[in-house]
């Protein structure tokens, strides 16, 4: 069984940075698409980032130029660099991954990333 296990969360202070991991295990495949997600409260999830395997990337428009995705297929990570961090960050940010042979999907159980003063 396929799980995603976050790291790197917490509390900044707004402009600061945080980054989170994500680790893949029970697969010897890497990923086709690894994603990051957030859900802050009373709010839908939301896609913020994603990378393909080829190197395909996307940023949600309010984190383009201050959050980077990247990833490691020999470690099946992915990351995410955060960087001037601001309050409407806050969020529980969530890993997502699919994989060969089907695209099975998968979820992480998320991390919480809180930008307060």
């Amino acid at each position: 069984q396929v799980q995603l296990v976050e790291s790197g969360g917490g509390l900044v202070h707004p402009g600061g940075s945080l980054r989170l991991s994500c680790a893949a295990s029970g697969t010897v495949f890497s990923a086709n698409t690894m994603a990051w997600y957030r859900q802050a409260p009373g709010k839908q999830r939301e896609l913020v980032a994603r990378i393909t395997i080829s190197g395909d990337f996307f940023y949600e428009d309010s984190v383009t130029g201050r959050f980077f995705i990247s990833r490691d297929d020999a470690k099946k990570t992915v990351f995410l660099e955060m960087n001037r961090l601001k309050p409407e960050d806050t969020a529980v940010y969530i890993c997502y991954a699919n994989f060969p042979p089907r695209g099975e999907q998968y979820w992480g159980k998320g991390a919480l990333v809180t930008v307060s003063s």
